[in-house]
Formats: C-alpha cells, structure tokens, sequence
C-alpha cells in the first residue's frame, strides 16, 4: 500500500514538472502545498464542472477528456470561448486568485474526463508567495483571454463559410485526423452559431466537394481547399 501511495505522488509529481513551469522555483514547503491539496477528480460526460461568478474551483490540469469553457448571456445563450484537452491546464477556474481577472466563465465537461485539480485557496498562497507561480498564472490566463479575443474577432469579421473552414482545420489538427465525430449540434455549439447555419454550411461544402459527411462526423475530402478559403494557405 505505501509503495502504491509512493507510486501515484511520484505521478503526480512528474505531471507538475512537465506542466507546471513554475515548478523549479518552488521551495520543498510549497512543492509539499501543492502536492497536499492536489487531488484526481473524474467528471462525467455532460457534468457542470465550473459555475460561473458563483465558484472558484481552482486550477485543473486535464489528463484525459474534454471541457468546454462558455460564457452565458442574460437570456441564457451560451458561446463556447475554446475547449481544454488532455495536457491543457485550465486557469479560469481559479479566476478569484488572480486580482486583475474578473471575467466569469462556465464549464463542462464534454467527454468523461479526469483532471487533477489544486484547491483554489492553496494556489492562491502560492501566488502571493511566489513571483514564479504568480507570473506562470497571469500568462496562462493572458493566454486564454487571447483565444477569446481570437473567438470573438471570427464571430465579428469573418464570413460564416471561413469560419466554418477555420474550425474544421482545427479540429483535424487537434484530433490528428480528417474525419471529424461532431453532429451539427455540437459544432454550431462550439462555433458560436446556430446549428441550421451548420448544416447549410455542410451541405455547402459536401456539393464543393470539400468535405463528405454522414450521421455524427464528417470527412475532410480537401484540405487544400479548406485552407485556400480559411485563408492559411
């Protein structure tokens, strides 16, 4: 059993190392914080991880799965701001250690995922402690208000079929594959639009040729084409 505890602290350990890049500056006391209020926890598929101006869970690093972070307006649309994957580390959810960043988002979970989460109230020790945590901290969350901005400027200026194109191609390179198991739902979630919008942009790209699609995914026929219009090519 203490070898088995031994085992999974060491685990736990290497994941800081490699994501946490504060991590060397941390004294053996604050490493041993950290480690202490650090702790696994799985959420299943459709959960609400994070309640918007209402939580502060603090901060997740995902070993496996998917969240969506959203925000909601007064009628209570949501717009997905971007998603979290395996190795991704989500800051937003610790918004209340970080003095300069009120902004409230949602969170759940998209797939079953298990996440090792740090308390919020010891993460915040850390930060007012330690420059280096303090510092890692405000530039993750510069980060993720950078892929808002990103979200918001496509929403603004771009047209519905480039937007459509840009999405596809991220999708593919974050998945590592041409064929895309999304139902129109989730990509006009994930796109910031309304899912009839969607389906008229597939029907669109199947009859260009670009793309291919059937019930629950969709395959990428033309990539090249696909970046001449996302403008990447």
């Amino acid at each position: 059993m203490e070898q088995s505890l031994e085992q999974g602290k060491k685990s736990v350990t290497d994941l800081f190392i490699r994501h946490f890049g504060f991590w060397p500056q941390l004294s053996d006391r604050e490493r041993e914080l950290l480690n202490t209020h650090t702790h696994a926890v799985r959420y299943k598929r459709g959960t609400q991880v994070h309640r918007g101006p209402f939580d502060c869970i603090g901060v997740m690093l995902i070993k496996r799965g998917q969240l969506r972070v959203y925000t909601l307006s007064e009628d209570g649309r949501d717009v997905t701001l971007y998603r979290l994957f395996a190795d991704d580390i989500g800051i937003l959810s610790a918004a209340c250690t970080l003095d300069a960043v009120t902004f409230d988002v949602y969170i759940d979970a998209e797939e079953d995922t298990e996440v090792l989460l740090t308390d919020a109230s010891a993460f915040r020790k850390l930060s007012e402690g330690n420059i280096y945590v303090r510092c890692f901290a405000y530039e993750l969350a510069s980060k993720r208000l950078s892929d808002m901005l990103w979200k918001l400027q496509q929403v603004l200026f771009l047209s519905a079929d480039r937007r459509f194109a840009i999405f596809l191609l991220e999708e593919s390179e974050k998945r590592k594959s041409d064929v895309i198991r999304l139902t129109h739902e989730q990509m006009a979630r994930y796109m910031g639009t309304a899912r009839e919008v969607v389906t008229r942009l597939i029907k669109y790209f199947n009859q260009e040729g670009w793309t291919t699609s059937g019930r629950g995914y969709l395959h990428i026929e033309d990539g090249e084409a696909l970046r001449r219009l996302a403008g990447t090519y």
